[in-house]
């Protein structure tokens, strides 16, 4: 038995050992951490299961009889996040180059299916130089049944990607179809096309890290939607991100005991609107005012910065807010913040997330290049999915609230639970000087002093439309409430629709307009 013993643990250090020293050495000296490492980080101390660990390629094909891959380049397992079951795989660049391979790709699959069926999220670390060219389809066939995986876990318990390498060709799509992306500068890329087949083919010379670095797939592609210095920054990142999530779509997210007072009233927000309905400001002011601690974890903090998204708190209760950025654009609405918050929305739906909309939008971005871009098309995406989902919906309309843009943003029609409006909103179907110049045209007109004329009307419907409580004496609002009461205000809401069930139409599922 002694022999046996020391037989399993030789083997096991050699698993352990990975790529080799040179191999590791070298992988530290480009900023990145080894894919044992990364686990290890990411799961509580003396809790990660690791699982195939012995296994092994079956590829004779080129050099490949003879290349030992340690653990086949993925490390794989479960453990405890803060607690809570998470499943996780790390690529192992250090040996064949993290290549996905048959068998590679199985040690995936059975995380994925393991994380499927217990109801717990699945975090995958990739770090690969793509496809094992040696395996040919079979490693072709390896990433179709990762895509299928994905897909089906979909909605169903949260999957984290996390780019911490090199991520090309077909092993972006895994990433793609996962709720979230991580991202670290300068050290991981994801491209469809390497920067050598794009010179060949088109003439452009492009560098890997302007192609697809972190900095370009958070505020240019939106393909990701978060990035971090390093690779110890993005896995603390995914822990607090996993904090404010359930484990799967059956189950709430863990409620925290709460350190900040939920009857705190905030005098700031009384004074943060400025007298100018022009004159912008920043409402990641109004947010941080609002939620537990001012804690606010942004989401795509970088791409379509005229809207903004990302979880928060309420008395300890995680919540989805999305807000229109008044500094950037006006607020309005464009085709990009379309589908970031659309892709949000449907996100926080399929997690029990309640969804806080914070409202002040001027209309959607006019312009050809929105036009031809398919504005209408990507506006449609917003509307379906507030009307789609069924998690209490909250809007508070801090400001303007004009047109199409007022219900876009979750108005009464399109499902809001609870509607509250500031006294300095402004709910109507324009802003008053195109409203005044449209209604009384022929007054300005036939006018001896039309300039006189036309201020005195704007005045007029500034006075009489121009408000909440137009609005409100029609009940599209609830109550025009004290700026300074809004945390109070929205945490009864929220603790009153905590028992909130809607169904929908029963079918297979609905044809959002992609």
């Amino acid at each position: 038995m002694a022999d046996k013993l020391t037989q399993l643990l030789e083997k096991r250090a050699k698993i352990e050992e990975a790529g080799g020293k040179k191999r590791v050495e070298k992988q530290h000296a480009s900023g990145k951490m080894t894919a044992r490492e990364r686990i290890t980080m990411l799961f509580d101390k003396d809790t990660f299961v690791e699982l195939d660990a012995f296994v092994k390629h079956r590829c004779t094909n080129f050099d490949m009889a003879d290349t030992d891959a340690p653990a086949e380049g993925v490390v794989t397992g479960y453990g405890k996040v803060d607690g809570r079951l998470v499943y996780a795989y790390a690529q192992d660049f250090t040996v064949v180059g993290g290549s996905l391979g048959e068998m590679h790709a199985g040690k995936i699959c059975k995380v994925m299916d393991l994380a499927l069926k217990m109801g717990a999220p699945c975090v995958g670390m990739n770090d690969s130089g793509g496809a094992r060219i040696q395996e040919a389809v079979d490693a072709l066939k390896g990433y179709g049944a990762i895509f299928y995986r994905n897909t089906i876990s979909s909605g169903v318990i949260p999957q984290i990607s996390v780019i911490m390498g090199p991520c090309a060709g077909g092993a972006v799509y895994s990433p793609a179809i996962t709720d979230f992306i991580f991202m670290v500068e300068k050290t991981s890329q994801m491209f469809i096309t390497g920067p050598q087949v794009i010179k060949a083919v088109t003439g452009e010379e492009v560098t890997s890290e302007a192609l697809g670095g972190a900095l370009t797939h958070n505020s240019i592609s939106g393909v990701a939607h978060y990035k971090s210095s390093d690779d110890e920054a993005a896995i603390m990142e995914v822990r607090r991100l996993l904090s404010f999530l359930p484990s799967n779509n059956l189950e709430k997210s863990p409620v925290y005991d709460c350190t900040d007072d939920p009857n705190r009233v905030s005098d700031l927000l009384n004074e943060i609107i400025p007298e100018s309905p022009n004159k912008a400001y920043d409402v990641k002011n109004i947010i941080r005012e609002i939620v537990d601690n001012g804690d606010f974890m942004e989401y795509q903090e970088l791409y379509a910065m005229n809207i903004v998204t990302g979880y928060a708190r309420l008395n300890g209760q995680t919540v989805g807010i999305i807000a229109n950025q008044p500094k950037i654009m006006a607020g309005a609405l464009d085709i990009n913040a379309s589908d970031k918050a659309a892709r949000f929305i449907r996100t926080c739906d399929s997690y029990n997330i309640p969804v806080i909309n914070i409202e002040d939008v001027p209309g959607f971005l006019p312009g050809t290049s929105q036009e031809y871009g398919g504005i209408i098309r990507h506006g449609a995406k917003m509307l379906y999915a507030y009307s789609e989902a069924t998690v209490p919906k909250i809007t508070l309309i801090t400001r303007k609230a004009y047109g199409g843009s007022y219900i876009a943003m979750c108005s009464k029609e399109l499902g809001a639970d609870m509607v509250f409006a500031w006294p300095t909103a402004e709910i109507a179907v324009m802003g008053p000087d195109g409203a005044a110049n449209i209604i009384f045209r022929k007054e300005i007109e036939a006018s001896e002093n039309p300039v006189e004329t036309r201020a005195k009307m704007i005045q007029d419907y500034k006075d009489e439309f121009a408000t909440p409580y137009k609005a409100a004496e029609r009940g599209y609002v609830d109550d025009v409430i004290e700026p300074s009461h809004s945390r109070v205000r929205l945490i009864d809401a929220l603790e009153m629709l905590s028992t909130k069930r809607e169904q929908r139409p029963s079918k297979k599922h609905g044809n959002i307009p992609l």
